[in-house]
């Protein structure tokens, strides 16, 4: 099998540093030399000489913007943009995913590859992907790419609004968007299928695989992991939603590991097929808002009755409460 990886970080300024971000982290990605026009400090990297292939891409919808769009296409002008529009001590400037890309392919292939992700980035986010494809420096097998992307959607006329990257769980939710680590694990698939479409291509036997290896989820006596708030409500006998959740995503997760080990010829360890079938994402969407909008409407029917229900009622709805303001859990 060929290397994968995809990691995602977030950069921030530190609340009341005001220090610069973006156009520190662009120079070092691009090799170049930018100045910050906030603070006058200048970040100089134009010694590198392992940068590959650098590249600034925007939305497809805004290709016919041309002109009105320079001022984005330049890295020093737009990072310094990006800068002067977060005005908040601790705003979050940029996201970066990092990739690893096939070193059985050659250079071309390899920034074909790459591109081609960093656009899908770009037209799903609606925003600037600053794109730059490096050689290894040690191991010889270590070709990367670093996709650096502004959290504001990007227009002729300047930054909108912020990406849906950026969303907190509840505005996902009321979007009818998936949860963050839902998306984020869309994206690690997607990378995937991509990476073994230009290897196929290539001509290439080598294969990814964005599934970690599933004998620890396969073994019989594994179970999923539970929020500490969940396993607390559960042990009184009462039911948890978060719960419920962490049991139906650790099935999924165990059926795909299970197709992932018979795709690449290892032993299936769950005793027997598992009977349930992977939901599609428009069902998850629906379900979720379903569940969303059902516990709002058990919270607002507790709370009228909590005055005459006492204490009890009221340790409830803060259950339920602390369970909600979880936006995310691993398995």
């Amino acid at each position: 099998m060929a290397i994968y990886y995809l990691g995602v970080k977030s950069f921030g300024r530190s609340a009341g540093t005001g220090g610069s971000v973006s156009t520190s982290a662009a120079a070092y990605r691009a090799g170049e030399r930018i100045r910050d026009q906030r603070t006058n400090r200048i970040y100089d990297h134009s010694d590198r000489s392992d940068v590959q292939y650098k590249e600034i891409l925007l939305p497809s919808h805004l290709q016919g913007a041309a002109s009105g769009l320079d001022w984005a296409r330049d890295r020093a002008n737009l990072w310094n943009v990006v800068e002067r529009t977060e005005t908040r001590a601790n705003a979050r400037v940029a996201r970066e995913y990092v990739l690893a890309l096939p070193h059985e392919m050659n250079a071309e292939q390899r920034t074909v590859l790459a591109r081609a992700f960093a656009q899908e980035i770009s037209d799903r986010y609606y925003n600037a992907v600053d794109l730059a494809v490096h050689q290894p420096r040690s191991d010889p097998r270590n070709f990367h790419a670093h996709l650096l992307s502004t959290t504001r959607e990007v227009t002729a006329a300047g930054f909108g609004p912020k990406t849906i990257a950026e969303m907190s769980g509840l505005q996902r939710f009321e979007q009818g968007l998936p949860r963050a680590a839902e998306e984020q694990a869309r994206l690690r698939e997607r990378w995937a299928v991509m990476t073994n479409e230009a290897l196929r291509e290539a001509g290439l036997a080598a294969r990814v695989s964005h599934l970690p290896p599933g004998d620890a989820v396969l073994r019989p006596d594994a179970r999923p992991w539970l929020p500490r708030v969940a396993w607390e409500i559960e042990r009184r006998g009462e039911p948890s939603v978060l719960g419920d959740r962490a049991r139906e995503q650790f099935a999924r997760h165990r059926e795909l590991a299970r197709e992932r080990n018979l795709q690449f010829g290892q032993p299936d360890r769950t005793g027997g097929v598992l009977a349930s079938a992977r939901r599609t994402a428009a069902e998850v969407r629906t379900q979720a808002i379903e569940e969303w909008r059902a516990i709002r409407a058990q919270l607002a029917g507790a709370a009228t009755e909590a005055s005459s229900r006492g204490s009890e009622t009221e340790r409830r709805i803060g259950d339920l409460r602390r369970e909600l303001g979880r936006d995310d859990f691993a398995l």
